[in-house]
């Protein structure tokens, strides 16, 4: 396996990164500037994580990886009719996976999604948001609802809940590596020019330990997202895979975290302050769609079945 990044993963990263460092309106220019194609076909799994990592070292609230899993399973699986009836450039879809006793909850781009693909069982039904009486979540960051599920609208043949999940799971282990990498990188700059005792405080052994541990967590995140990307994008079962990147993203992401609050001292807690940014998201992502435990489950089921 060669992990390096391609021509189109080095060039979609940079144009995201241009767009979301500069734009008032990112959504609108990701869509206009084709970082979010017209065809979910032209761009693969791996072209979608190196977006997804951009807009995790940016924490965007864009509804980029909801709308790419759902527009990605339409253009595999949905009916002709299906097709080119959602799959029109900036149109934003979303995906209802979490249930809660027929409810579905925190549900991702909920107040402006324009059709959800909701699971239910083993099928894949597509909902337009019209037929649906959303209630909005109140979130520490991002945008999230919840609605009463019962049935209805149109099945999407053949798509399965786990090929979402499967899909999803991989794209908030792309966001995180985005999170934790700036995160890390704004705790590391902070260590060398805060100064107490005459001395910047990342020469203090703890310090520099601290940063080197968590150094080494994002570089787990790192070669455990791309591992499963790779497989993915290859065609291959990615069960295992998946489970242990998540699973890195969710426990090594608890510790990356924790270790840029603790370094930041009393501005780590600050709300206003960007530090405060990356914890809340890293903390969101590291429970959405399962936790560690959640995924050290999932990976022993996977293994005893082998």
């Amino acid at each position: 396996m060669d992990f390096t990044l391609t021509e189109a993963q080095r060039e979609l990263a940079a144009l995201t990164r241009k767009i979301l460092d500069s734009s008032d309106t990112p959504w609108a220019d990701l869509v206009k500037s084709g970082v979010v194609p017209e065809d979910p076909a032209e761009f693969g799994v791996l072209e979608r994580c190196s977006v997804l990592v951009e807009l995790g070292r940016a924490v965007a609230t864009v509804p980029y990886l909801p709308t790419t899993v759902a527009a990605s399973a339409l253009a595999e699986f949905g009916t002709e009719r299906q097709r080119s009836r959602w799959l029109t450039p900036g149109t934003v879809l979303s995906v209802a996976l979490v249930d809660d006793g027929g409810a579905k909850t925190t549900v991702p781009s909920a107040s402006t999604a324009e059709a959800f693909l909701v699971s239910q069982g083993a099928e894949v039904f597509l909902v337009e948001a019209g037929a649906l009486d959303i209630t909005a979540q109140e979130l520490v960051d991002g945008d999230a609802g919840w609605f009463e599920y019962s049935g209805g609208g149109e099945l999407v043949p053949g798509l399965t809940p786990d090929w979402l999940i499967t899909r999803y799971t991989l794209g908030l282990c792309a966001f995180q590596l985005g999170v934790t990498e700036r995160a890390l990188e704004l705790t590391a700059e902070y260590a060398r020019t805060r100064v107490q005792f005459d001395r910047p405080i990342g020469s203090f052994q703890a310090v520099a330990q601290r940063l080197a541990d968590a150094y080494i967590d994002v570089a787990a995140i790192r070669l455990t997202l791309w591992q499963a990307a790779w497989r993915l994008s290859e065609g291959l079962d990615a069960t295992e895979e998946v489970a242990t990147a998540k699973f890195w993203a969710a426990d090594a992401g608890h510790r990356v975290a924790h270790t840029a609050v603790h370094v930041h001292g009393g501005t780590g807690i600050d709300m206003s302050h960007d530090v405060h940014r990356y914890f809340t998201a890293a903390k969101r992502t590291e429970f959405e769609l399962g936790g560690a435990t959640a995924q050290l489950l999932k990976l022993s089921a996977a293994l005893t079945l082998t």
